[in-house]
């Protein structure tokens, strides 16, 4: 009989932040397919002999999209439960979408499992809340990394820059020259505030704050890496009034 495959979403990193349904599928598996973005304790918590890496690095090694559609595929054939561990949502810049499509066209059961995408844990974690009356009545979710075979950019700068709402870049660390100084550009005023949460709720998890201007010094001189999540916009300046009092657990973890 044909296996089932099970694409879950594993959260932002904490363990504590992955659902039950997530834990219960995850311990149940006979294969874990896992990309480099759930927490280490997560991965950790898996017997080796049931968990295969076809993650992908930023500027480091990687695995072919082709590869890991394929390996779905061949797993549940040969009757396995197999779970595609992803990090936070496996559909919010996840690809859990073409992977959904390509199980489907080769007949394959499968089952999507939400996850809290770090698109709002991770800002959150720091202190910042993507949505403030205050601030900003929207919200925009935009990829740093787009596809590269790509003859050009889907993003368009100037018109996010005209939305006044929060902007919150997942893979973007790379690129933030470029889009900064797009948005600037666009008229956007470099005084705006901006954050950066590197590994947000992992147990190195860091903060960085600056302005549209100021943001790329900020992050040579900390030294912030992939995985991060920028956030730009008034409420970037609401963990500054947070900071002092706030307790998640992974906060006194913080360089």
């Amino acid at each position: 009989m044909t296996g089932k495959v099970y694409l879950v979403g594993s959260g932002p990193g904490d363990p504590e932040l992955m659902t039950v349904k997530a834990r219960r599928l995850v311990d149940e598996a006979d294969v874990v397919l896992h990309d480099k973005l759930p927490g280490p304790e997560i991965l950790e918590s898996i017997p080796e002999e049931r968990r295969e890496d076809v993650g992908k690095r930023a500027g480091g090694e990687w695995t072919p999209q082709e590869y890991t559609n394929r390996r779905l595929v061949e797993l549940a054939e040969e009757g396995k439960t197999v779970v595609r561990l992803k990090g936070g949502d496996p559909f919010v810049f996840g690809r859990g979408g073409e992977e959904a499509e390509h199980l489907a066209a080769n007949e394959i059961p499968f089952e999507y499992v939400p996850g809290i995408t770090s698109a709002v844990a991770g800002p959150g974690v720091a202190g910042i809340p993507v949505t403030h009356r205050d601030h900003t009545s929207s919200v925009s979710f935009v990829t740093g990394h787009e596809d590269p075979t790509k003859e050009e950019s889907a993003i368009d700068w100037h018109a996010l820059a005209d939305t006044g709402g929060t902007l919150v870049v997942l893979m973007g660390v790379g690129k933030l020259p470029m889009y900064t100084e797009e948005l600037r550009s666009a008229g956007m005023p470099p005084e705006t505030p901006v954050a950066l949460v590197e590994r947000a709720t992992w147990p190195d998890q860091r903060v960085a704050t600056g302005t549209l201007e100021t943001i790329v010094d900020v992050r040579d001189e900390e030294g912030i890496d992939p995985p991060a999540i920028t956030v730009i916009g008034g409420v970037a300046a609401s963990r500054g009034r947070v900071e002092a009092f706030l307790q998640n657990g992974r906060n006194e973890n913080e360089r």
